[in-house]
């Protein structure tokens, strides 16, 4: 497991023992890579999960009339829950940085976004800067977190893997595109065409357990999406923040919203990338045996975007 902290490399030794002597085929085998790849992507969710269980706990049993505010207390819950996984080597200090960018991005996206009425959260506490509880930054944290997470656990390597100062440059004008569509043409969908072009040849090599799984990074994206959708239902349920529609009585998040977070998956892709650079995998570097005409200096070119 590349990258792993301590804690990990321990769970990671035991699970290896654990399963050292579960076959190498058949029904059994599929039902063991199928475990392993549900336990590692809920290890990934860790932190998103955490803050989610909290924010529903807020909404089911948190008093009204409590001291302190109900996103004052989300936001210490938040930062308790960051702490943890720092003090119990869940997160190295490295990926902690990352996960402050997103925090960042995500929080000034927020104070845009609240005042000119795209969505909005409850006006109390203190722990807020304007209309945006503090808490609101940990929630992109939590998609951070994921990234950097789920790319060390499945060892993920790329094959095709566009040049990175490409990537970059699209993240930037859809960074932009969440603000400028106020006043301007919204281009989303010609970002979500410039998505497709750019990254429509590459493939994802995701190692479960024995097995390494290969596929269309668009339909990781397209997935990864559509789940950060499903916490957007839960989250607004629970009161966290409420869109227009649902001031008055709460109802599913509109779908449209699949294509924002689509698109903001690919931010999160692209500022991962700048930590932790795509690598070819190894098998490949061996053998192009899939049409990746490549040799290993070159492929190390492709893949830093240093060619």
């Amino acid at each position: 497991m590349q990258r792993a902290t301590s804690l990990e490399r321990r769970v990671d030794a035991i699970a290896h023992r654990v399963l050292l002597g579960a076959p190498a085929n058949g029904i059994r085998a599929g039902l063991v890579e199928f475990a392993v790849f549900v336990l590692k992507q809920a290890w990934a969710c860790i932190f998103g999960a955490a803050l989610l269980l909290v924010i529903v706990a807020a909404r089911l049993w948190y008093p009204d009339d409590a001291a302190l505010a109900r996103n004052d207390a989300l936001t210490i819950a938040a930062v308790l829950i960051q702490v943890a996984m720092l003090v119990f080597r869940l997160e190295s200090g490295r990926e902690l940085w990352v996960i402050v960018l997103f925090h960042v991005t995500g929080t000034v996206m927020e104070l845009f976004k609240t005042d000119v009425g795209s969505w909005a959260y409850a006006a109390e506490g203190f722990l807020r800067i304007g209309g945006v509880p503090l808490f609101s930054g940990f929630m992109y944290a939590a998609v951070g977190s994921y990234m950097v997470r789920v790319y060390r656990l499945f060892d993920l390597g790329f094959a095709r893997y566009p040049r990175r100062w490409m990537t970059a440059v699209l993240a930037a004008a859809i960074y932009l595109n969440f603000f400028a569509h106020h006043w301007w043409w919204d281009a989303r969908w010609v970002l979500l065409a410039a998505v497709v072009v750019l990254w429509l040849p590459t493939v994802m090599h995701a190692r479960v357990w024995r097995r390494t799984l290969r596929l269309p990074l668009l339909a990781v994206f397209a997935g990864v999406a559509v789940f950060i959708y499903l916490a957007e239902n839960i989250g607004t349920w629970a009161g966290a923040w409420a869109y227009p529609d649902q001031a008055e009585v709460w109802q599913p998040v509109s779908s449209s919203k699949l294509s924002s977070w689509f698109l903001l998956m690919i931010i999160s892709v692209v500022l991962v990338a700048w930590v932790y650079p795509p690598q070819v995998p190894a098998a490949l570097l061996r053998d192009p045996s899939d049409g990746v005409p490549i040799d290993a200096r070159a492929a190390e070119g492709e893949q830093t975007g240093r060619a």
